[in-house]
This record gives structure tokens, C-alpha cells and sequence, in this order.
């Protein structure tokens, strides 16, 4: 028999046990954080949306994209395809542009993923802040 969480916590109330975490804990122990609508993976990342924000304000940007999407192997009809969100892209005002990844930890997928975009994208430039 499944339990909602509503009814799981009143089956722990009533055998008077704690309740446990129900949510998920994050692998690298980052906090989700929510700024402007926006859920961010880790309180790192939100602050450099609010200092892309600023930047952009003041006018050292054209503007930033948040979240864009890189196919790294592409799919078809028994296999979707690999993709790659990078943080965000920053327009800047000399027609150039900055792919940027906010990182606390490289893992070893990390690592991977960023070695199949040199390979599939060896023109663009990915920077990884840490």
C-alpha cells in the first residue's frame, strides 16, 4: 500500500516517531534557491545571476541568457539526445559572448561532459566559475 506524504506523517505523529527528510538531499549538499521566479541549483549560482543583473544595469552587458541548451550527441528515433545546459551565455557590449558554468565541486561527470563539448563545440569557450 503507497502513502501520501499527509499520511505518512500521521502515521509517524501517531507512533511518535520524528519525521524524516522527505525532500531530497542534494548530492554536493548545495541548497536550491529560489531568486526572481527562478530556482537556481546552488546559492553560488543565484548570486552571479545578481551580479550579471547589476552588470547589465550599469551597462557593462548587452545581456545574459539563462540556461541554454547544447546538444552533445544527437538523437533519433530509438535514442534521445545528449544535452549540455550551461549556466548562462553573457552578451557582451563588444559583440562577444561568455558561455559560463558556476561550479563548487568538478565532479568526475562534470569532467566528461565538459570533454564531449570541447570535442562536439571546439570553437565556443566555456568558462567555469568557481
Amino acid at each position: 500500500m503507497r502513502m501520501s506524504v499527509e499520511e505518512y506523517r500521521t502515521f509517524l505523529n501517531r507512533s511518535g516517531k520524528e519525521l524524516q527528510k522527505l525532500e531530497k538531499q542534494s548530492k554536493y549538499n548545495s541548497k536550491k534557491t529560489w531568486l526572481d521566479g527562478i530556482v537556481f541549483d546552488s546559492q553560488k549560482e543565484a548570486n552571479y545571476y545578481s551580479n550579471l543583473q547589476l552588470l547589465m544595469k550599469v551597462g557593462e552587458i548587452k545581456g545574459f541568457c539563462i540556461q541554454p541548451k547544447f546538444i552533445l550527441v544527437e538523437g533519433n528515433e530509438e535514442e534521445r539526445a545528449i544535452t549540455y545546459s550551461a549556466d548562462f551565455i553573457i552578451f557582451n557590449n563588444d559583440n562577444t559572448y561568455e558561455i559560463v558554468d558556476v561550479k563548487g565541486f568538478e565532479s568526475q561527470q562534470w569532467k566528461r561532459t565538459f570533454k564531449q563539448f570541447k570535442l562536439k563545440y571546439p570553437k565556443l569557450k566555456l568558462k567555469v566559475v568557481k
